[in-house]
């Protein structure tokens, strides 16, 4: 029987995780599609990544798959380079082995959002 730490440690085999920096000079690099998997109360408290798509982990799946048509978030392409953020990257690291499961293969996690604030990073409100 797995643990949650056993799926952690999978993920963060699996995902590769830049740091905050990269993750920035991919925000200004654009072409860069960087996903919030944190829920809404969350991020309305502390805020995102400016211009970051909102895809709670637990609905990952279904904004991922172009199958799921009344659900598929179309930035979700699996050519498209991912950054994933959360709270302080675990979340990020399980929903972007999800995505690898899935077929995406350029996915990052640049880990807990208040990394990515320290760094500089651009940000919006909640």
């Amino acid at each position: 029987m797995k643990s949650a730490q056993d799926f952690l440690q999978s993920a963060n085999t699996d995902v590769q995780k830049i740091s905050a920096q990269q993750g920035i000079e991919h925000h200004q690099a654009s072409g860069t599609v960087f996903v919030d998997v944190r829920d809404s109360s969350e991020i309305v408290q502390s805020g995102t990544i400016q211009g970051a798509h909102r895809i709670p982990r637990g609905f990952i799946e279904f904004a991922a798959d172009p199958a799921m048509e009344k659900f598929h978030n179309p930035a979700m392409q699996k050519d498209a380079r991912i950054c994933l953020v959360c709270g302080a990257g675990g979340q990020a690291a399980l929903a972007g082995q999800t995505l690898q499961q899935m077929g995406y293969q350029n996915v990052f996690n640049v880990g807990g959002i208040g990394d990515w604030k320290e760094a500089g990073g651009p940000m919006e409100n909640g």
